[in-house]
């Protein structure tokens, strides 16, 4: 079973960085492309950034300039670089991951269960 677990999250005040970790687990043919999302009190989940397996990234206009996606396949794990954080950046964030697995016909995506960033004026 695939498992993604975010790490990273926390309190910071406007204007500050946080860089969150989502690591993968589990037996995995192929990880194509893995990405993040948020989700804040009352609003719906919503695209920050994803990154194929080869490296083509899509960010929401929203972080654009600020917040930076990578990925180390060696480690399984997909990055968020969050910059400039504003308070609007307060929310849940999940990672997910397009993931193909061994003898599979097609890829599954799968989530981790979210890490929590507070951003505080």
């Amino acid at each position: 079973q695939v498992q993604l677990v975010e790490s990273g999250g926390g309190l910071v005040q406007a204007g500050g960085s946080l860089r969150l970790s989502c690591a993968a687990s589990g037996t995995m043919l192929t990880i194509n492309t893995m990405g993040w999302y948020r989700q804040a009190p009352g609003k719906q989940r919503e695209l920050v950034a994803t990154i194929t397996a080869v490296r083509l990234t899509n960010y929401a206009d929203s972080v654009k300039g600020r917040f930076t996606i990578s990925r180390d396949d060696a480690k399984k794990t997909v990055y968020l670089q969050m910059n400039s954080l504003e308070l609007d950046d307060t929310a849940v964030y999940y990672c997910n991951a397009d993931v193909r697995l061994p003898f599979a016909v097609s890829s599954e995506t799968y989530w981790g269960q979210g890490t929590q960033v507070t951003v505080s004026s």
